[in-house]
């Protein structure tokens, strides 16, 4: 197996924690022409201070910009810009739990913020081995 974590620029951990994502450009709803905005509680399956991989089954565009929220277990609070770098789409039957999703680049959020998410990875970096990475 190839050592993906080697090519990273940040550390990945694996988690399972809830988060919040909000379209910041609106769609065009093809029945009524109305603008809206998404919004959705999903769940971050891996975490980076670069990016996270979030499990949803509506995934968005690649290139679509987003405002996530995410309350790390340690009570840690980040809510930051991001871009849809990459979807993953998987068909899996009705009712099974599949790993479709997509992967968010941060773009930007307060520093303060970022500095806590750097401080949670690193002490669950080692709780969390090479081919736990996504």
């Amino acid at each position: 197996m190839k050592d993906f974590q080697a090519h990273r620029r940040h550390h990945r951990i694996s988690s399972e924690i809830p988060a919040r994502i909000s379209t910041i450009e609106p769609e065009q709803d093809p029945w009524t022409g109305r603008p809206f905005f998404r919004a959705s509680q999903e769940h971050c399956l891996n975490l980076s201070r670069g990016g996270a991989f979030i499990r949803t089954t509506e995934p968005l565009a690649p290139g679509r910009r987003l405002l996530i929220e995410l309350h790390l277990p340690d009570g840690t609070h980040l809510e930051a810009i991001g871009k849809v770098a990459w979807t993953k789409t998987v068909m899996s039957p009705r009712g099974r739990d599949a790993e479709g999703g997509i992967g968010i680049e941060f773009l930007g959020g307060a520093a303060t913020e970022f500095t806590a998410l750097a401080d949670y990875i690193e002490k669950n970096a080692e709780s969390t081995s090479p081919a736990e990475a996504f």
